[in-house]
C-alpha cells in the first residue's frame, strides 16, 4: 500500500482544527477536497479516522489519535529528507515549529532566531506559546519539533540553557519589607503561586522540607500575580527568569527554603531532528552559553555534540 502524503497532510490539519471548514479554509483548498481526502485516507487504512457531526465538527476516533501522531512522524520524516538534500546542497530551508513559555520568548528567542536567520534566511519558524505542561505535550505528540521548558525534562532528552530559581514579591509599603528572606512556613497562609510550570519545583520543596503546600490564591501567569500582589492580596512566589520578562515596581525578596529549576531544550532525541531544528538548537545553545553562562550548566555530561 502506498501513502498518499498529500491526503496525510489535509487528514494532519483536520485533526488539527477538528472542523472541516476551518481547515480548508487554512488550506486554501474546497470542502468538498478536504472530505475527499480524509475519506480516501480513511478507505486506504480501512479504519474510521473520524467521528462526523452535522454543523461539520469532527472528532478523533481512538485509532485516528494514534495516526494523527504517526502522521505528524511522518510530516517531520519528509521534511527531513528535504532538508538533509537542501543542507547538502549548502541551501537550508524547510521550518521548524518551536514550543516555548512566555518568558523564553521575551528573554532567549529574539536574539536567537535573529541570529538563527542571519543564517539561514529560508527556514520558517513557527513559534507555539504555553505552559510547560503544554509544551511537553506537544513534544509528546510532535506537534512541536522541540520545546523549551521548566524542569523536570522526564521522558525527553534534554540540553539546558538556563538556572533559575524562585523569588518573593511584595509592594513597596509591605510590612515584610525589611525581611532579608521570606519564610515560606511562617507565611504560606499569604502566598500567591503561579502556575506556569512552577508547581512540580514548589511543591517538591515543601514535600522535602515537609511542610505542607496550601494553595490559597493560584494564578495562571507572572501578570496576573503582580497585579494581586500590586492589590496587596498576598506574597508571590515566581521565578527570577519568569519576572525579569514583565515590568512591575515590587521589591524583590530571596525565599527559605531555596527553590531551584532548570530551564532547558527537550525534544524526542536530538539526533533524529531535522537538520533545520538541529541548527536551531546549536545557535540557542551557542547564545545561552555567551548570555548565561556558569560552569557546571554546560558540564560535558549536558552538551550537545
Amino acid at each position: 500500500m502506498v501513502m498518499n502524503m498529500n491526503n496525510l497532510r489535509i487528514f494532519i490539519k483536520v485533526a488539527e482544527k477538528l472542523n472541516i471548514t476551518e481547515a480548508s479554509k487554512e488550506l486554501f483548498i474546497s470542502q468538498p477536497a478536504v472530505s475527499k481526502a480524509v475519506k480516501n485516507l480513511e478507505k486506504s487504512l480501512t479504519i474510521k479516522l473520524f467521528i462526523r457531526n452535522k454543523q461539520n465538527g469532527v472528532m478523533l476516533t481512538e485509532a485516528g489519535k494514534e495516526i494523527l501522531v504517526l502522521a505528524r512522524q511522518m510530516k517531520g520524516i519528509e521534511n527531513k529528507i528535504y532538508q538533509v538534500a537542501e543542507q547538502e546542497n549548502k541551501l537550508l530551508s524547510g521550518k521548524i515549529k518551536v514550543g516555548s513559555f512566555p518568558a523564553v520568548s521575551t528573554n532567549i528567542l529574539p536574539k536567537t532566531i535573529a541570529l538563527f536567520r542571519s543564517n539561514y534566511p529560508l527556514v520558517n519558524i513557527e513559534l507555539v506559546e504555553g505552559t510547560s505542561n503544554q509544551i511537553k505535550e506537544w513534544v509528546g505528540d510532535r506537534t512541536v519539533d522541540m520545546g523549551i521548558v521548566a524542569s523536570p525534562f522526564e521522558p525527553f532528552e534534554f540540553e539546558i540553557v538556563n538556572n533559575d530559581y524562585m523569588v518573593a514579591i511584595i509592594p513597596e509599603n509591605h510590612r515584610l519589607t525589611q525581611e532579608k528572606k521570606i519564610d515560606l512556613e511562617k507565611y504560606q497562609n499569604e502566598i500567591i503561586f503561579c502556575k506556569g510550570g512552577h508547581e512540580i519545583a514548589i511543591s517538591k520543596i515543601f514535600q522535602q522540607n515537609k511542610m505542607e503546600f496550601k494553595e490559597n490564591l493560584t494564578v495562571q501567569n507572572a501578570e496576573t500575580l503582580i497585579n494581586m500582589v500590586k492589590n496587596n492580596l498576598g506574597i508571590g512566589i515566581i521565578s527570577n527568569f519568569s519576572l525579569s520578562s514583565v515590568s512591575h515596581n515590587l521589591i524583590i525578596k530571596d525565599i527559605n527554603p531555596r527553590i531551584n529549576r532548570d530551564i532547558g531544550m527537550i525534544t524526542h532525541s536530538f539526533d533524529d531532528v531535522t537538520p533545520a531544528t538541529k541548527e536551531f538548537i546549536y545557535v540557542m545553545k551557542k547564545f545561552c552559553e555567551s548570555e548565561f553562562f556558569t560552569p557546571e550548566r554546560f558540564s560535558d555530561k549536558n552538551k550537545i555534540e
